[in-house]
């Protein structure tokens, strides 16, 4: 922790987050739910997807991009599958109530499949696949979003980082899950790092004009994990989401795109204009896995523990004192914040104390 960072409880950090949600306007059931995603993340060290985003979400309710009180409905239906309106909500109330009906259906049918449209930022992935590996099943979600990341060999957005995220249950070990982004770097990454007042390095982003850049004031596109696995995995997400529902979220712009550089033929072209310019909203995918409709349970969760432990016993190479598998990292930072505190840097506060003066909510003691 650096002498710029103040560490608060999970505890009343989480009473703060929930009770500024209710302030702006959700229900205290969706509201709760808000607060632990976000303390979910800060709890792993996962600060770009935990209470810093709080004065971001109130902006966006106040424009009206997202709905704190949605009319949620399914709208399609299967015995394996469903297909959920969200009504702009923000992204945990509907994505809870997505996974949930998903296992619901698992334990019917072996497998449950949902399609998310039109609901705004989810926070950390990890959560919602959690949820499925403490049934004792396998949790699958990722999120397609307009561009906001350069296809490997392009200086200009035409894909979203998409986010993804698996998560199965062990016996003695640590839930085994990975969460990440086809990007680099999430934007929360990002903000972070402006709110450290630190650069990023030059391989995370570029600026408006399609350079890599230091200044993450300056990051405005994200530049893909793995250059054309990374962008090729974005893309085939928006196919199997956000198309398959007839809601697609990168057509509309790159064909505009394609219009704005013909200038002969922008003239009587819809996709051209500003009005037609998709909202920021997004759309997931939302699966689980019943596992024990395909093999024994507790022979499955010990496979993963003889999985985890063999791995972990391979020879370790130069400069590694030890080998981590996927969200073990983030769960020894959760050890550590449980018992001693979630630090929380300058910018950060800063920004909550200005929420907490408008909503009159208590800051959390210390802060």
């Amino acid at each position: 922790m650096t002498q710029s960072e103040v560490k608060v409880t999970a505890k009343s950090l989480r009473e703060f987050t929930e009770e500024v949600f209710v302030r702006v306007g959700m229900s205290p059931e969706d509201a709760a739910i808000e607060a632990d995603v976000l303390l979910w993340a800060n709890l792993r060290g996962v600060d770009s997807h935990g209470v810093l985003r709080i004065p971001w979400y109130v902006s966006n309710v106040d424009k009206g991009i997202m709905n704190p009180s949605p009319n949620i409905t399914g709208v399609k239906e299967t015995p394996a599958t469903v297909v959920i309106e969200s009504d702009h909500a923000l992204g945990p109330a509907v994505t809870v109530f997505a996974m949930t009906k998903v296992m619901e259906k698992a334990r019917n049918t072996g497998i449950g499949w949902g399609f998310i449209c039109n609901h705004t930022h989810q926070g950390a992935m990890g959560y919602y696949a959690q949820m499925a590996s403490k049934n004792d099943m396998a949790g699958i979600v990722f999120v397609c979003s307009p561009p906001n990341m350069a296809p490997f060999g392009a200086k200009a957005a035409g894909v979203s980082n998409s986010p993804k995220t698996i998560a199965v249950p062990s016996q003695k070990q640590r839930v085994l899950f990975l969460d990440r982004a086809t990007s680099m770097a999430a934007r929360g990454k990002i903000w972070l790092a402006v709110e450290k007042g630190i650069p990023i390095p030059d391989s995370w982003a570029l600026d408006k004009e399609g350079n890599p850049t230091t200044d993450p004031i300056q990051a405005v596109i994200f530049r893909p994990v793995g250059g054309p696995k990374g962008s090729g995995l974005a893309l085939l997400f928006e196919c199997i989401s956000s198309v398959i529902i007839g809601n697609p979220l990168l057509e509309p712009i790159l064909m505009a795109k394609k219009v704005e550089s013909q200038p002969s033929k922008q003239e009587g072209t819809k996709g051209a204009h500003p009005d037609h310019v998709p909202r920021p909203i997004q759309n997931s995918v939302v699966a689980a896995i019943d596992i024990g409709q395909f093999t024994d349970v507790e022979s499955y969760k010990k496979h993963i523990d003889n999985l985890i432990d063999g791995i972990k016993a391979l020879p370790k190479a130069e400069g590694f004192k030890e080998i981590l598998v996927p969200g073990e990292p983030e769960e020894k930072t959760y050890d550590d914040r449980i018992k001693n505190g979630i630090p929380l840097p300058e910018g950060t506060i800063r920004n909550l104390r200005g929420v907490a003066e408008r909503f009159g909510v208590k800051l959390p003691s210390g802060l």
